[in-house]
């Protein structure tokens, strides 16, 4: 019955309009200027990721002659035009904020300059850090019959230089610009006016200096994306951590995906550099401004830059442990939520540091997804193992882009003595625990640590998500159990409380919602709210739109790709979805489920793609404690009455911000008062958090 493409959405154009929600987010005056660069930033490293996964994906598919059709209908052929066509007008308008954003930093003093620009004693000053510093870095290679050319590696920012000498053809050479050095070039300190000049713009003022006899036409920067997607056979492999590492070999001389070239190039050189690519037109990019914006991550935060920054945000200690007693004997009497960034990840790092120096602690078992780089918890974990505690880590080789860090840490834990292992074949593991055993006077307890995010001290500063820390002892041997499936032969046993994927998640999630569709045709009450990144999965979706045709009232907060059409006539009418994109990544996963009185929520790992149900081990736990349900769905509400940083999602597929009519709601900013508040009298909570669901009419 809901099988009409008609009613789903294509994934990638969903994708490209979240990336512009982001992007709009660099063109709202009121936020810092130097926050506006880093969501240029963002919407960058975005697209880089984006093409080097999904576009490369697609054009793989495209040149093995797939014809398949996505649930939109589109083939891949109608997929890729369309990208190409949405990803334009996408930077189009990201180097249109650009460049308002440089104007409006020249009123404040601080100007982006070419050479040209910059007075005699300045321009001294560059050709010496040219000649210093840039010169003894960089290689010019030729490009001609006897020098093909050359391999460029995936998101470098190189130049093509066209050189002449009387009485010979021209030539063409490249130079890569060096990683090794800052991209943004500090002029040296003015009384009034702070200056910065490009690194390819210096190396291409005085490259002449590389070509003697030659004399330098032009000089045009461009940047390749190259298809990095891992493909790794995991039933033939004997050594998962090995092929892993020559896969990520591999990755760097992926094929061409997309080329980037800025706009003043001439036609032959351009011609050169795509003819040298065999890339089709509708992967070239002409960029009117500096390629590669992903170096203005670290703009704002530059010495003398604070001002151009947000005020800084500091993550509470949670009321709930407050009150100075011991986190295990704390976790023994009653459960306790967390929620990050706006509540310290500092309980997370100290369960493990305490668990690894406490004598009365005999094992602890982890799954590590995403780490940072230089990781606490990862040595917390081998100090315990040095401390001959019983020490288990399951490391998820495959997390993409983190391959290499995870490899490196892997390696620390073997060395430092803890039972390293892989996980399951065919599966990634992207389920977050912690169990942590200790021997006490009434015999052993186990406590647990479940959460919607990476075990990641530096991201945990800036994504939303939840923890839960228990001593429940149903939890404590579905612990138990799960690492024993992990690490061994055990089959799954019959769970008390988690609900694992691939094997049961997808079936709870379809049991949850069938409920309510039983609790409406009973005449009760029912609401379905569910927070997650991506909405993928076609059963699931199709399940909702059943469950709204019954007359259950469902708002989805789906920060990314969300395939679901919402407000269709007879079909999901009673269906909302919106998106906040805000100062935080929002990450966490949350369900809410209303069964009439009995009120039920779940916090998981998972999104709701067919990848995260199908071909992931991910965790779905409920919450039970009435006091941290009735907190999550009041924070759910201070979600849904979001009237700014919310957009609202029309049944086209279309976002448009939710108005701002009554009182000014940002949810981000609310909770960050919270976690101020609760931090010193809990029950401020009851107070702040009144207001109930508000539907977008």
């Amino acid at each position: 019955m809901f099988d009409n493409a008609e009613y789903f959405l294509n994934r990638e154009l969903s994708w490209l309009k979240f990336n512009g929600r982001v992007l709009q987010e660099s063109g709202i005056k009121t936020t810092p200027i130097g926050e506006r660069l880093k969501f240029i930033a963002i919407t960058s490293s975005n697209l880089d990721e984006f093409f080097m996964i999904r576009v490369a994906g697609l054009r793989h598919q495209l040149d093995s002659h797939i014809q398949k059709r996505d649930v939109s209908g589109l083939t891949v052929a109608e997929q890729l035009a369309a990208i190409s066509h949405d990803t334009h007008v996408l930077v189009q308008v990201q180097y249109r904020y650009l460049k308002n954003i440089i104007r409006q930093l020249q009123t404040q003093k601080i100007e982006f300059v070419t050479n040209s620009q910059l007075s005699q004693t300045d321009q001294q000053w560059c050709y010496t850090y040219f000649r210093n510093t840039i010169y003894p870095v960089i290689t010019p290679v030729a490009v001609d019959a006897s020098h093909p050319f050359p391999f460029l590696s995936n998101r470098s920012l190189n130049l093509a230089i066209r050189i002449t000498r009387k009485g010979q053809d021209e030539k063409i050479a490249a130079i890569q610009v060096p990683a090794v050095l800052p991209r943004l070039v500090t002029i040296p300190v003015h009384t009034e006016v702070r200056q910065f000049i490009f690194l390819e713009q210096l190396i291409a003022t005085y490259c002449s200096e590389l070509f003697y006899g030659y004399e330098v036409k032009e000089v045009v920067p461009f940047r390749i994306t190259r298809n990095a997607d891992l493909t790794i056979d995991e039933e033939d492999v004997k050594d998962l951590l090995e092929e892993v590492e020559k896969s990520l070999r591999q990755r760097k001389r992926g094929q061409p995906v997309r080329l980037e070239i800025g706009k003043t190039a001439s036609v032959s050189l351009k011609n050169f550099i795509v003819d040298a690519l065999n890339l089709p037109p509708a992967d070239i990019y002409e960029i009117a401004g500096p390629l590669d914006a992903t170096c203005f991550f670290n703009f704002a935060d530059l010495p003398g830059m604070e001002t151009f920054k947000f005020q800084p945000s500091t993550p509470q200690i949670p009321a709930d442990l407050s009150d100075g007693k011991d986190l295990f004997e704390k976790i023994r009497t009653e459960d306790v939520l967390l929620h990050h960034p706006y509540e310290s990840f500092e309980p997370v790092l100290d369960f493990v540091q305490q668990a690894a120096a406490d004598p009365a602690v005999l094992a602890i078992k982890q799954t590590l997804y995403r780490v940072s780089g230089n990781s606490p918890i990862v040595k917390a974990l081998s100090q315990a193992a040095e401390n001959g505690k019983q020490v288990t880590v399951l490391v998820e080789l495959k997390a993409r882009f983190d391959e290499e860090n995870n490899i490196l840490w892997a390696k620390q834990l073997e060395e430092a003595g803890c039972h390293v292992i892989y996980g399951l074949v065919g599966l990634k593991t992207h389920a977050k625990m912690i169990l942590v055993v200790r021997k006490e006077n009434n015999g052993i307890k186990r406590y647990i640590h479940m959460g919607t995010g990476n075990y990641n001290d530096s991201t945990a500063k800036s994504y939303t998500d939840m923890g839960l820390f228990t001593a429940n002892d149903q939890f404590g041997a579905d612990a138990s159990a799960f690492f024993n499936v992990l690490s061994g032969y055990s089959d799954p046993p019959v769970w008390n409380k988690i609900t694992v994927a691939p094997l049961g998640l997808r079936a709870k999630l379809v049991e949850l919602i069938d409920y309510e569709i039983e609790m409406v045709q009973q005449g009760k009450s029912s609401h379905i709210i569910a927070k997650m990144n991506s909405l993928l999965d076609k059963d699931i979706i199709k399940k909702l739109y059943e469950a709204s045709g019954y007359g259950v009232k469902i708002d989805l907060i789906v920060r990314g790709i969300c395939v679901l059409r919402p407000g269709l006539t007879d079909i999901s009418e009673n269906i909302t979805v919106r998106s906040i994109v805000g100062r935080f990544l929002e990450h966490h996963r949350i369900i809410y489920i209303q069964n009439d009185d009995d009120e039920k929520v779940f916090l998981s790992s998972a999104d709701w793609m067919p990848r995260n149900l199908n071909e992931r081990v991910e965790l779905l736990f409920p919450v039970d404690q009435d006091k941290h349900i009735q907190r999550i769905k009041r924070i759910l509400a201070i979600m849904l009455a979001d009237n700014q940083k919310a957009h609202i999602m029309k049944s086209n597929g279309t976002y448009r911000r939710v108005p701002k009519r009554g009182k000014s709601v940002n949810s981000q900013v609310e909770f960050c008062k919270l976690a101020q508040e609760t931090r010193v009298e809990p029950n401020l909570i009851e107070h702040r958090l009144q207001p109930l669901y508000r539907r977008e009419e």
